[in-house]
């Protein structure tokens, strides 16, 4: 009976060694490539140049920590509640990367690929993309859906990591098809839905993401890898100065019952 055998381009172990993207791990890589590096290499199997470097990680740090956010507080909640278990913690706020919180940087790169799919040819100056984006603006109007990664709950004139993003790509070369089409729909949307949103960060994340070759299935992963930095830095600081127990306790000594045939 043969030995099964198991390929992998990742990591492999040996008795003194320990070998990454072929690449020794202890010569080749530690002290030499940066985490951001080296988590472009592991999700596209290619080394990033320094201008992919660049650009993936500033939307790595864009996406790392946004506050008091669900995500947020549900990992200070979850360690208040299982100190113990800190991994308990971390998961709880990973798992709520969904529809409204990080999975948005997904579902823009996905839209943006699938309506630059359906063209012939990319447009060549920005009439051209201000009329493709009209069209997709509109689609998404009569299908009564969102346009991803349009609109922000606090910034509502303007997300600062967007314009960011776009002057780094731009400065790196890296200023591709989805940028430009996200760009777009921020300058016409309004026509169609009669009120003017800002780009949020999510989405401008995920057009970068995508301009830079990422698998759209890997988006929200690469979010949740920024995240879980922002989680672990929030039970640190639960830690040194902890808040959960006052967010447990105001909810918990405010709750007041409700009849259930009056709701």
């Amino acid at each position: 009976m043969s030995t099964p055998s198991f390929p992998t381009s990742l990591g492999t172990s040996e008795g003194t060694t320990i070998t990454l993207l072929g690449q020794d791990l202890a010569t080749d890589l530690m002290g030499k490539v940066s985490f951001g590096e080296l988590a472009y290499w592991l999700l596209t199997l290619q080394k990033p140049t320094p201008q992919q470097s660049r650009l993936f990680e500033a939307v790595l740090i864009g996406l790392a920590d946004h506050g008091f956010t669900p995500t947020a507080i549900a990992a200070r909640l979850t360690y208040l509640s299982a100190p113990d278990a800190i991994q308990g913690a971390l998961a709880a706020g990973l798992l709520g990367g969904g529809s409204r919180f990080l999975g948005v940087t997904e579902d823009t790169g996905r839209f943006l690929a699938g309506e630059l799919a359906g063209l012939s040819e990319l447009p060549t100056d920005e009439a051209g993309w201000d009329e493709v984006a009209l069209a997709a603006v509109r689609r998404q109007r009569e299908a009564g859906k969102f346009v991803p990664g349009l609109g922000h709950p606090v910034h509502k004139n303007g997300d600062p990591r967007t314009p960011r993003l776009v002057q780094i790509a731009h400065e790196e070369g890296l200023y591709g098809p989805h940028l430009a089409l996200f760009e777009a729909i921020g300058r016409v949307h309004s026509q169609v839905l009669g009120k003017t949103l800002p780009l949020n960060g999510a989405g401008v994340s995920g057009a970068a993401l995508a301009d830079l070759g990422l698998p759209l299935e890997l988006l929200r992963g690469t979010v949740l890898l920024a995240r879980c930095a922002g989680l672990l830095g929030h039970i640190a600081e639960e830690i040194r100065r902890p808040i959960a127990n006052d967010i447990y306790m105001a909810v918990d000594r405010n709750a007041v019952y409700v009849d259930p045939t009056d709701a």
